[in-house]
């Protein structure tokens, strides 16, 4: 016997008691659904996070302040929820809490082995104090602006792209929910056209303002936190502007730098024992969105585990569905045996069974709950839905390898379950089981 005729006698053996099948595939049916639900949402949170980490640098991305600032990263990370800061002694010589990095310092940094040199950049804090759209008579909004990047750094975008460092003319990147108060249809709108940025000086209070061309509108996100992003040409001109009061001594002050680091080749931990070693102190996105993603994989964890018991109670109905088939079969199977059936094909009959109703079972549970998970996906993200502020989140994903395994485990767990029934059928005496009645 061939082993597609094992699969369809197997098909055939389980329909001969419907009900009974039927009632088994079920409760596999709700293990598999239980468990790929919990691991689609986990694929779809782990997504998104990931996404924002490379919508600001990626995995090679480090800030860096130097290492005895007494307002540094850990105070970030406080901001965010992933740890709590520690108090720190006031200190006169440090303004705003921050320790000047020095020009020592930097020539060292770009000499550190892993660190691309060509990706170090100062970072100036820049300061707009409204934004305003193309018609004058427009309203002005408030606006936290931030200088992109150098370097392979995406921006999640529902329109447009980044702006381009290189480019001499003034870009900005819009956060969301700015275009249409700023007069644009909507976010496709925007892109091509121009804004107004508005720098109000501390000291004389003239008002200078910049135009600059929207190239893209950020999405959403837990890290973006609602900044626009300007390339290198206008950020160097609204710090000038932001500076042209200050002291000399002042205006090249250095208080935080970014930089690219071979993150194949070297752990975040690796390179932040480097930087420590030239007095700097550096931090990665994933410092502040990893135990975001922790979090979430453990509430994933608990829930698959309530699908587990699902699939071993369905594991224990696989058990009884079979061994009520191999007594309603004993004269069948002294029969095949009688007529030249070996025991390891019988064996292999009863336990193709067992698989079959695991991958009946499984792949219904999959594509109920992916039908169920694209229905959620569209009402979440319609007006008024809890996810209709984050477009790009889709809260439940299905990646094909995650399908794929779980099929593959709740077959294997079928089999195991059905190898008790399946030898017991193997090793019947065929002669005893011709007489059974």
């Amino acid at each position: 016997m061939k082993l597609i005729d094992i699969i369809r006698d197997a098909n055939q053996s389980l329909l001969r008691n419907k009900v009974r099948s039927f009632l088994t595939i079920l409760a596999i049916f709700i293990g598999s659904f239980a468990i790929i639900s919990t691991t689609a949402i986990q694929a779809g949170v782990n997504s998104f996070i990931d996404n924002q980490v490379n919508s600001y640098g990626g995995n090679g991305y480090l800030a860096i302040t130097a290492a005895d600032s007494t307002y540094g990263m850990d105070v970030i990370q406080a901001n965010v929820g992933v740890n709590q800061s520690k108090p720190k002694e006031y200190n006169p010589d440090k303004q705003n809490g921050f320790t000047p990095i020095t020009a020592e310092q930097i020539g060292k940094l770009k000499k550190l082995d892993g660190i691309d040199a060509d990706s170090v950049q100062i970072v100036h804090g820049i300061f707009v104090d409204y934004i305003q759209g193309r018609n004058a008579d427009a309203k002005k909004y408030t606006l936290d602006v931030e200088a992109l990047p150098h370097g392979e750094i995406h921006i999640d975008t529902t329109a447009g792209t980044r702006p381009d460092n290189n480019s001499k003319d003034y870009q900005i990147t819009l956060p969301a929910d700015y275009a249409e108060v700023l007069g644009f249809s909507d976010d496709n709108n925007a892109i091509g056209k121009e804004v107004t940025l508005g720098v109000v000086d501390a000291y004389t209070h003239q008002t200078t303002e910049f135009k600059a061309k929207v190239v893209g509108v950020v999405a959403p996100g837990v890290v973006t936190l609602g900044y626009a992003y300007t390339n290198t040409a206008l950020a160097n001109a609204i710090y000038a502007e932001n500076t042209k009061y200050y002291p000399e001594s002042q205006k090249n002050v250095i208080y935080a730098v970014t930089a690219s680091y071979d993150y194949k080749k070297y752990s975040s931990a690796q390179i932040k024992d480097q930087l420590a070693t030239i007095g700097l102190s550096g931090m990665t996105i994933t410092d502040i969105v990893g135990q975001v993603k922790t979090f979430f994989d453990v509430i994933v964890s608990v829930f698959n585990i309530f699908g587990v018991i699902a699939l071993i109670a369905a594991a224990i109905g696989i058990v009884n569905t079979l061994f009520m088939s191999v007594q309603e079969r004993t004269r069948e199977i002294g029969l095949d045996k009688a007529l030249g059936m070996s025991s390891h094909k019988i064996f292999l009959s009863f336990s193709f069974e067992a698989i079959l109703l695991g991958f009946w079972g499984s792949v219904l549970g999959i594509a109920i709950s992916m039908l169920a998970g694209n229905i959620c996906n569209n009402i979440f993200h319609a007006s008024g839905g809890f996810l209709e502020a984050f477009p790009t989140f889709h809260l439940v994903e299905y990646p094909i390898q995650n399908i794929v395994t779980i099929i593959l485990i709740v077959m294997f767990i079928a089999f195991l379950a059905g190898t008790i029934p399946a030898r017991k059928a193997a090793k019947k005496n065929p002669i005893d089981a011709l007489r059974y009645e």
